[in-house]
């Protein structure tokens, strides 16, 4: 494996788990954790998968950035979606869904392509690759949940 040069350290410190506070040593981010509903807690707060997801989003738009060319990003949208799940008893795992939505993209064909780059270029893909799903896909519309 290649030794990382490293530029940036992110520092963030958790006590009590998923039922507790998170906060980065800047400050920047400071607060309550709770489990969601579906599996048992009150889902009052953001949650890891949450944070997760946002990061993940954040980090791919970045890579498509990167990737784009003369592709305009103009109007683009990422949606990560992190699913928890279990294989078994105290067996727990992360699948992710990314759907990109590039509206000045030539065709879905290219815009797939594009994703498609990113997902090797992006350093939470190469983190998660090998060790969980990740399925990325264009798509024409980014369909919110409420």
């Amino acid at each position: 494996m290649k030794k990382l040069k490293v530029d940036y350290t992110a520092v963030a410190f958790n006590t009590g788990g998923r039922k507790g506070h998170v906060r980065t040593d800047d400050g920047k981010i400071d607060m309550e954790v709770s489990m969601p509903k579906e599996i048992g807690g009150d889902g009052e707060k953001t949650n890891p998968e949450q944070l997760f997801a946002a990061a993940y989003a954040a980090c791919f738009g970045g890579a498509l950035g990167a990737v784009a060319k003369k592709t305009s990003l103009r109007d683009s949208e990422i949606k990560a979606l992190v699913h928890l799940g279990h294989y078994g008893p105290d067996s727990y795992g992360l699948e992710v869904d990314i759907e990109v939505k590039i509206p000045h993209a030539e065709s879905l064909e290219e815009a797939q392509k594009l994703v498609e780059a990113a997902h090797q270029v992006c350093p939470y893909s190469k983190a998660t690759r090998g060790n969980m799903v990740v399925r990325v896909k264009a798509v024409e519309k980014v369909r919110r949940q409420n």
